[in-house]
């Protein structure tokens, strides 16, 4: 039976902070990293076909209806099949519980008699290679094993092999609870024990409903925002503390275009705004633990801080191409690597820097070794804020100077001058000179980056074009939304870059910025920056509207892609997308009258 394309909103995420998986609306496993978020995949059929790696259970019967939904507040994921004669339910989890990460699968019986079938099967590096699969009676289960890696898989179900494939036939009837498990181990060593895999379930639901008791916030969005926040601690690798954009690579900007790329790293950026949505919901341990991987990972080299790095910091993630795979809906080239660690952003001087100010000021205090290290930045900053750079969208057209990224320069400025007045003898010979620079990059932005024709604040010094980054502005004080230029670019912005009441970040065909062929979707955080934009400016009742109108483009399960295709009525990029979630989570709180993500500069 062959099995159907799937949409990318049709989609479960799951994880066991290391690495993840997608699990489509029918239950089958298209793409699994093992053993971290950024390692090969062993299922590769998102970027390709079947033969690329999957694993999927299905009935005999025609499938009448499908249903799913995540287990409470947990990464428990359940979809029911069902058929003329009776009904399943398939229960995936990733227990979060050693080195050896696992996808655990327990068929339930519902309703009635299901006969079912299972397809396994496993290709290694990002499915281009076969793996030798063996019985093993000592470790009892099937053995699959490819250069480095290891998998084992195991059931109480007899299995056997068929053509490159491990499959399976069983009936499954009402009360019956049927599981299968595939654990990652290391080749050279020997695979894990056996687990019991009900245990690790209770295990897994403990776990999430632990961790998601700790937000003690009421709103009117709480379900939404705990989902979002599940699924951000579902992008943290907990070994180090690193958090990563997105599960995926290559899940494309335009379908059939090539504006695909590898979010499984590191950003500096989009971390430092994860971190700040957990550490604001109450999550100190982790928000202190990528505090303490940020350091590790700048090492005693603060002058050469990249924009990415791998989730143990590695600073090698560089790009390249993989031509055996077709890509998703043969959108190309497939890409793994990104060429951004090697760009200069100056914007990411400015979420780190607030990053640092607002955890010291929520009591995860700077210690003696932090001090040289934020010193360090800041230096650098002063001789090269003056440059072009590749800016917040990491364009491949060349280094400009970009508005935003001098606006975020001064961010980095502004949150030193705090870090600094909050220790009365602490680096004191510094702040003058600091405060300088300071207003003079504010005087600059406002002199060469507002446009008075256009009547709005622009994309580049000297351009016409507009920037959706740009509506950060008040968000992060820079200038009140008081401001005449700030009300002002808010407008352009609404006249220019919205489409259907949601926003595109900037108009490729037009401003030529970013060196690429192709157009893409709206970007779903731009709209909710404008949406905190227009509470700020007292449009409280749009805000709300455009805010619910956003989570309605969420899939059946809370998850957010990167962009959405108005036309198609789809979700395009990389998925789960973390930027996108954090903009929920910091949206809803200023909607709530909370805070900002940023706290206010004066």
């Amino acid at each position: 039976m062959a099995k159907k394309h799937t949409k990318i909103e049709d989609y479960g995420f799951l994880s066991d902070t290391q690495a993840g998986a997608l699990v489509s609306c029918d239950g089958c496993v298209d793409w699994l990293c093992f053993p971290r978020f950024d390692s090969p995949a062993c299922f590769a059929s998102l970027l390709g076909d079947e033969k690329n790696g999957h694993w999927r259970f299905f009935p005999e019967d025609k499938v009448k209806k499908t249903r799913r939904r995540y287990r409470g507040d947990t990464l428990i994921l359940e979809t029911e099949l069902e058929t003329a004669n009776g009904a399943v339910r398939l229960i995936d989890f990733m227990p979060p519980r050693g080195e050896n990460p696992e996808i655990i699968r327990i068929i339930e019986g519902l309703r009635g008699k299901v006969s079912m079938r299972m397809e396994l099967i496993i290709r290694f590096d990002y499915g281009h290679i076969e793996p030798a699969v063996r019985k093993s009676w000592q470790h009892e289960g099937f053995e699959a094993i490819a250069g480095p890696d290891g998998l084992i898989f195991r059931s109480p179900v007899e299995t056997k092999r068929g053509k490159n494939r491990t499959v399976a036939e069983f009936t499954v009837v009402k009360g019956d609870r049927v599981p299968f498990v595939l654990t990652w181990f290391a080749s050279h060593t020997d695979p894990p024990r056996t687990k019991d895999p009900e245990e690790g379930l209770r295990d897994t639901e403990k776990f999430w409903r632990d961790w998601t008791k700790q937000f003690q916030s009421e709103g009117k969005w709480r379900d939404a925002v705990v989902r979002s926040l599940i699924t951000l601690k579902g992008l943290t690798y907990a070994p180090t503390g690193g958090l990563v954009a997105a599960l995926t690579s290559s899940l494309p900007e335009q379908i059939r275009g090539e504006r695909n790329w590898d979010y499984r790293y590191c950003w500096l950026r989009d971390a430092a705004l994860i971190f700040l949505v957990l550490m604001r919901a109450g999550y100190r341990a982790e928000a202190t633990s990528w505090r303490d991987w940020l350091l590790r990972a700048i090492g005693n080299s603060p002058a050469e801080m990249q924009t990415i790095y791998g989730v143990r910091g590695e600073r090698r993630v560089n790009e390249y191409e993989i031509p055996w795979l077709s890509g998703y809906e043969n959108s190309r080239p497939v890409r793994i690597g990104n060429a951004a660690v090697n760009q200069f952003q100056l914007d990411v001087y400015g979420e780190v820097l607030a990053a640092m100010w607002q955890a010291d000021d929520a009591g995860i205090k700077m210690t003696e070794p932090d001090w040289p290290v934020m010193v360090d930045l800041i230096q650098f900053l002063e001789s090269h804020w003056q440059d072009p750079d590749e800016g917040i969208w990491e364009v491949r057209g060349g280094r400009q100077h970009f508005t935003h990224s001098k606006m975020m320069a001064w961010l980095a400025f502004d949150r030193a001058i705090k870090l600094v007045e909050n220790y009365e003898d602490a680096l004191s010979e510094h702040v003058g000179r600091w405060r300088k620079i300071r207003d003079q990059i504010h005087a600059e932005v406002c002199d060469r980056g507002y446009d008075k024709k256009k009547k709005a604040f622009t994309q580049v010094y000297g351009s016409e074009a507009l920037d959706a980054s740009l509506l950060t502005m008040p968000l992060i004080g820079f200038l009140p939304t008081s401001d005449k230029r700030v009300r002002n670019t808010v407008g352009a912005i609404e006249r220019e870059l919205m489409e259907d009441g949601f926003v595109r970040r900037y108009r490729p065909n037009e401003c030529g910025v970013d060196g690429l062929p192709g157009t893409e979707g709206i970007f779903i955080s731009c709209s909710f920056w404008l949406a905190s934009c227009w509470h700020l400016l007292g449009r409280k009742k749009k805000a709300k509207e455009l805010f619910e109108r956003l989570l309605d483009l969420r899939n059946d399960l809370g998850l957010f892609s990167e962009q959405y295709d108005l036309r198609e009525k789809r979700q395009l990029g990389n998925f789960p997308q973390a930027l996108s979630h954090v903009s929920m989570v910091a949206c809803a709180r200023i909607l709530g009258n909370e805070d900002l993500l940023f706290a206010r500069a004066h």
